[in-house]
């Protein structure tokens, strides 16, 4: 239902973005990294928040990245990530599937600036297998997503 829920979307915009199906989990960034081939920061990872007001959004990062606080509370002011029932219920998508096409209901989309330092990126596509390449640009034009920045610095790299 949910992958279906996904190319649906697409569809209904005549968008032509494939949607990759493996045979393996990608329910994690690090798991959707290896089953890709890609650094883990090209995984497009999508966390759902309820806002001090009760709203819920969507929020779209890279995957190496973490929600710095303080810029969260700049951005949205207090916020909560879902528990897994609601996430499922409110986006369509299991946890591990979870993305900003095809959902349930609609949901404000915002997208980490993050995102930004790669021109390709692989969020879900509605199941724990499956996901889609599509550039930073294109999903904030398909989603009518918001860039904000909420995430902490990229990691530093790691000398051996």
């Amino acid at each position: 239902m949910s992958l279906q829920s996904v190319r649906d979307f697409f569809i209904a915009r005549q968008l032509e973005f494939p949607i990759i199906e493996l045979d393996v989990s990608t329910a994690t960034v690090a798991l959707a990294a290896q089953a890709h081939g890609v650094e883990p920061g090209r995984i497009a990872k999508t966390l759902a928040f309820r806002l001090g007001d009760g709203r819920v959004i969507l929020l779209v990062a890279s995957g190496d990245r973490r929600i710095d606080n303080q810029k969260f509370k700049l951005a949205f002011g207090k916020g909560k990530m879902l528990a897994v029932e609601e996430v499922a219920e409110l986006t369509g998508h299991p946890v591990g599937g979870v993305c900003p096409f095809g959902l349930a209901q609609p949901l404000a989309i915002y997208l980490d600036t993050s995102l930004q330092s790669y021109d390709l990126v692989l969020p879900a596509a509605g199941a724990t297998h499956s996901a889609v390449r599509i550039s930073p640009a294109q999903m904030a034009d398909v989603t009518q997503g918001e860039w904000v920045e909420v995430c902490q610095a990229a990691p530093a790299p790691v000398d051996f």
